[in-house]
């Protein structure tokens, strides 16, 4: 198992993770590093902890929103493939009902 030192709000963490995730880490800690950041700019010094749990809130609100979205989308995605299966399926149907009309006069 890997150690990440890594800086949220000017402290440094030690951290854990599994080997070959230690660049996700340090890409992970960096954005709640700079969504504390926004928070500092907006409200100010607040307390570290404070500033993490609200970071923490903020990223875990667009990651539900995200989540919905792609519900959504495939939601969306099925809807136009049972559309598309539909239509390919009414232009068999016509094919075949076209085949047998010219068996039936044959």
């Amino acid at each position: 198992m890997a150690q990440v030192d890594v800086s949220v709000n000017g402290q440094s963490y030690r951290i854990a993770c599994e080997d070959g995730q230690e660049d996700r880490l340090v890409d992970l800690a960096t954005m709640v590093d700079e969504k504390v950041l926004e928070l500092v700019n907006q409200i100010g010094q607040v307390g570290s902890n404070r500033l993490l749990v609200m970071a923490a809130l903020i990223i875990a609100d667009e990651l539900v929103d995200l989540k919905n979205e792609a519900g959504s989308l495939q939601e969306q995605k099925d809807n136009t493939n049972q559309q598309d299966t539909v239509l390919a399926l009414q232009e068999i149907t016509k094919r075949i009902e076209n085949i047998a009309d010219q068996v039936e006069r044959a």
